[in-house]
């Protein structure tokens, strides 16, 4: 996946003008409809809406493809447990979510500067600073979040081409073990570099 996917491109489109409290209200607002309503039928309908906003806010098709190429892969493993534990359409319909939802927010971020949406952010939680809740430390919180979405959906591909080397690409243990213990280490040493300098806390 290439890692410019997802960082923000100046545009003139109607997306790009959108002011980002609007585009964070349509995020939140089309993310809560893909969990809540249920369907194969809602779920094509979502990812015809994810894909034109992508097409509104011209986001480049190369790039997407790449991105979202990574991001399937989470999706097929995640659709294949579905289907084992569940029914193929219930599995159909976990994967076209989960691919509408990261075609949404990358949406966003590609036609939203990421310090536009911080500041959002902590200029909306700011009266929340007196119950204790220090809106500096979540847009830190976000903003970690956001830069580590390109490095975890690499582990992805790389956990999957190294399974499919050793001829288990067919295997989901073989591919989320090591997946699964690779993001955690990742967390691990995240936080200890966070610890040393005094925001652990």
């Amino acid at each position: 996946m290439s890692m410019t996917v997802g960082l923000y491109r100046p545009g003139d489109t109607v997306l790009h003008r959108l002011p980002v409290g609007a585009k964070l209200l349509g995020l939140a607002v089309i993310s809560v409809s893909i969990v809540v309503l249920r369907g194969p039928l809602l779920a094509v309908g979502f990812l015809a809406l994810a894909v034109v906003l992508a097409l509104v806010g011209r986001l480049d098709l190369a790039a997407t493809a790449r991105a979202l190429r990574a991001v399937l892969v989470i999706a097929v493993v995640v659709a294949l447990l579905q289907w084992w534990l569940f029914t193929l359409p219930r599995a159909v319909e976990s994967l076209l979510d989960l691919v509408s939802l990261a075609l949404v927010a990358l949406t966003l971020t590609v036609t939203t500067p990421t310090t536009e949406i911080l500041d959002a952010v902590v200029r909306w939680i700011r009266p929340l600073r007196r119950v204790g809740i220090d809106p500096e430390r979540v847009a830190l919180t976000i903003s970690m979040a956001i830069q580590a979405l390109p490095g975890t959906l690499t582990i992805a591909q790389e956990t999957r081409d190294a399974a499919r080397a050793r001829g288990l690409g067919r295997s989901p243990r073989a591919y989320l073990t090591p997946f699964v213990i690779r993001v955690v280490a990742g967390a691990h040493e995240t936080g200890d570099a966070l610890k040393a300098r005094g925001l652990g806390d």
